[in-house]
């Protein structure tokens, strides 16, 4: 996945460009699972926490600049496979979602220091979002 380490990029220009950013817009999904084994639950769910970042980051104003924005794990916006996999550039780069992790940012860290529970209880997902601004 071209949003995945290492192809995302160097880890120290990741970090360096999120730290160019002075603000973060931190959010949390948490959705019920049938059981701790419910992959097809966790699959709707990570849609559904796309989908809400997608709709905030559209929802941005431009007062607050040229904003990045960070998903769960690697990027889902293609429903085929990744480009990456025929050797092909990414179709849609400006849709593309980089995950938190390959900016070097420590999510459950990250949610202790907003207050967000990191685990919400026994058969249940969470999944965090970050929108990096000025």
């Amino acid at each position: 996945n071209w949003m995945c380490p290492p192809d995302v990029g160097d880890i120290d220009d990741m970090i360096e460009r999120a730290r160019k950013h002075r603000r973060a817009f931190v959010f949390q999904s948490v959705a019920p699972l049938e059981d701790s084994f419910d992959a097809g639950g966790m699959r709707e769910a990570a849609k559904k926490h796309l989908r809400l970042l997608q709709l905030i980051f559209s929802k941005i104003p431009v007062s607050w600049g040229l904003a990045l924005k960070l998903g769960a794990g690697g990027c889902s916006v293609c429903d085929a496979p990744c480009a990456k996999s025929d050797g092909e550039p990414c179709r849609h780069p400006e849709k593309a979602i980089a995950s938190m992790e390959s900016y070097g940012i420590a999510v459950y860290e990250l949610a202790e220091r907003c207050g967000l529970q990191y685990v919400n209880g026994e058969n249940t997902v969470t999944y965090f979002g970050a929108i990096l601004y000025d």
